[in-house]
């Protein structure tokens, strides 16, 4: 479905284009300021959970992210309108970057409860968050895994549209099923009501498995929920464009 680019989509490339060039231009200056980072740090503020949608870590991060909106968010800008679109991709965005928080906030409590319930003292843990160093003999009660995992969830901000996109890509296999969509590394064409929850799948197992680091499974997945519900209900009660 390789149609003209909508007006939305267009603006929403131009904007992650212009940002992502700035924050080189600045030696990512004001990007951490941008990103979203968990609640208990420092750098984060609430305004992150907007902005992160526009900071991007990497060309092949924003060039995948851009196609992918170009590519699907096209088609449903065509058949939604501009603000419906605008609308449906922004709620996706925001819901995915809270529910990332939530998941990171459970995993991040789970472990600092552990840590009390060891005798660490409040004052102690924070000197692991801020250091980075800690006993070894605390290697007997928690693996040097999960204090690194806890460590990188305080410091680690998320970036990327990939929440918003995988909203955009749900509601894509909801409005074209049988939409034949293939990855690179699988270049076997697929039906996008299979392709798209198998990816949702593999975002699931690695999110939870920890398989595949530095990527916020649980934000694809958060996008994807709450592109879904949208989407879902506007489908059911067939609205009409916003103009």
């Amino acid at each position: 479905m390789m149609n003209r680019m909508t007006d939305a989509v267009k603006h929403l490339i131009i904007i992650n284009v212009v940002v992502f060039i700035a924050t080189f231009v600045l030696k990512m200056g004001f990007s951490d300021s941008l990103a979203l980072y968990f609640p208990e740090n420092p750098n984060f503020g609430f305004w992150q959970y907007f902005t992160t949608m526009f900071v991007h870590g990497g060309v092949m991060h924003i060039v995948f992210n851009m196609y992918a909106l170009f590519a699907f968010g096209t088609p449903l800008e065509q058949i939604w309108g501009r603000n419906k679109f605008l609308f449906f991709y922004f709620s996706a965005g925001l819901g995915a970057s809270a529910i990332y928080t939530l998941v990171n906030y459970y995993q991040f409590n789970g472990l600092y409860e552990q840590l009390i319930n060891i005798g660490l003292s409040a004052t102690d843990i924070q000197q692991i968050l801020d250091t980075g160093t800690y006993s070894e003999q605390l290697l007997s009660s928690i693996s040097r895994e999960n204090l690194s995992q806890f460590y990188g969830t305080y410091h680690t901000p998320a970036v990327g549209a990939s929440g918003a996109i995988y909203g955009v890509l749900v509601a894509f296999g909801m409005m074209y099923p049988n939409a034949k969509l293939a990855l690179i590394f699988f270049p076997v064409p697929i039906a996008a009501k299979y392709f798209i929850p198998l990816i949702i799948l593999g975002d699931l197992f690695f999110g939870i498995t920890g398989a595949a680091t530095g990527i916020a499974h649980f934000a694809h997945i958060g996008g994807a929920i709450i592109g879904f519900i949208i989407a879902y209900f506007w489908k059911k009660n067939q609205f009409k464009r916003w103009d």
